[in-house]
């Protein structure tokens, strides 16, 4: 038995070199492409003569395509396995990409972003169908941990990083380099990770649809989604673009030290996920709910807008690495989520939420350099501060709506508690 169990050990960490790690690196990629415009967003406008809102809607064109291709996903990975699904979609990930570094329009350029969106949207999905084939369960808190941590990676990458490579090259240079790595890591992920299939038998479309109708119609999903879905698209869509233009207009600060603000930012996002992920699983042995630890870190993390919109510049670099810590609470619920479900329908729940967080990420990283475009650029191109202040109460108000209907429509028992 013992030597059975040091082969599986063995057989463990090689799955971890050829599994992990391919998926680990496209997640890695996904992330940095999600974030990169923060810190180019001064040379768009400069170069492509963008305005907020043109700057909003491209960059947030990636959550639109990765959105709308969840549930299509989901069939894909079922039907070809993660190996060929991601491995085929890195491959508009990196064509979105070229063309991003050609563009000359902000019409070219939101269709490269839009082409990157959907070439990456399965690098979280496919990772963890492939954890699930491949580790056991016992393995699986780690390595998702351990996934999520690498795009943490990403961002970080994102950051300062990006700003030092603009110092060698400009940002054309630096898309056609994420084309090319790009295109690497799916030719990495199709000849490295091991064919496998899966134990359940492809499950038909048609029974699809009426799972995804089922979670759709459920009063469980629609008590936490709404609230999930507005403090996850206020994360996304700020600290994928918004905070970088903010620490420059509202902030003053020049372009290297918001790269380093930026990465201090995403050391801690990743510090964030570590966290709290250790921590609710912690205090769930004590009996503490996923969904009251997810509640309370998402309510810290709406308090935290407040000094923001208040525009206390003198603890800027305190109050966004707060926020980037508290953000990543969002992702509680997606965990926590589908335990009111039946275990078949668990993938559904994810990605059903998911293209509601992404949807609503789209919207709001658009709306936000509409609101913003309504205040009269300076002298220098810096937008308003006034126009900030306005699209982050906004945000801190659906969020409150969202946690308003969450209290409020909590089901109501004479055996249950308030």
């Amino acid at each position: 038995m013992s030597s059975e169990r040091i082969a599986a050990e063995k057989f463990s960490f090689r799955t971890l070199i050829r599994v992990f790690l391919p998926f680990a690196f496209g997640y890695f990629l996904s992330y940095l492409y999600r974030v990169v415009n923060a810190v180019i967003a001064p040379d768009l406008i400069a170069e492509v003569g963008l305005d907020a809102a043109d700057l909003g809607l491209l960059t947030s064109a990636y959550f639109l395509t990765f959105a709308i291709f969840q549930l299509p996903l989901g069939i894909l990975l079922d039907r070809f396995g993660p190996r060929k699904t991601e491995a085929a979609l890195l491959v508009f990930a990196a064509l979105g990409a070229f063309v991003f570094a050609t563009a000359t329009t902000p019409a070219a350029l939101t269709l490269g972003r839009a082409l990157i969106g959907l070439g990456v949207s399965a690098c979280l999905m496919a990772a963890f169908k492939a954890f699930v084939l491949w580790f056991p369960a016992s393995r699986l808190p780690l390595v998702n941990g351990l996934q999520m941590a690498a795009g943490g990676l990403g961002a970080l990458t994102g950051t300062a990083p990006v700003e030092a490579a603009l110092h060698v090259t400009d940002w054309r240079g630096v898309f056609v380099a994420l084309a090319i790595v790009t295109l690497a890591a799916a030719a990495i992920i199709f000849a490295t990770v091991p064919e496998k299939k899966s134990s359940h038998a492809g499950v038909p479309f048609g029974e699809q649809l009426r799972g995804v109708t089922q979670v759709l119609s459920s009063r469980v999903f629609w008590r936490i989604a709404p609230w999930t879905v507005m403090v996850q698209a206020t994360f996304l869509a700020i600290q994928g673009l918004w905070v970088g233009p903010w620490l420059r207009d509202v902030a003053g600060l020049d372009r290297d030290t918001i790269g380093h603000y930026l990465a201090l930012i995403a050391v801690s996002m990743i510090a964030g996920f570590i966290v709290f992920g250790a921590a609710t699983e912690r205090l769930g042995r004590r009996g503490i709910k996923p969904t009251t630890v997810a509640g309370v870190g998402m309510s810290i993390f709406m308090l935290l807008q407040v000094p923001i919109i208040l525009e206390w510049t003198g603890a800027a670099l305190l109050m966004w690495a707060l926020f980037g810590f508290f953000g990543t609470t969002g992702i509680i619920p997606y965990a926590a989520l589908p335990q009111s479900f039946p275990a078949q329908l668990a993938g559904r729940v994810i990605t059903g939420l998911n293209l509601f967080v992404f949807i609503a990420a789209f919207a709001a990283q658009w709306a936000i350099g509409v609101l913003i475009n309504l205040w009269p650029t300076t002298a220098l191109g810096e937008y308003s501060a006034r126009g900030y202040q306005a699209a982050f109460i906004m945000m801190l108000g659906m969020e409150a709506a969202g946690l308003i209907w969450y209290l409020l429509s909590a089901p109501r028992s004479r055996a249950a508690p308030a």
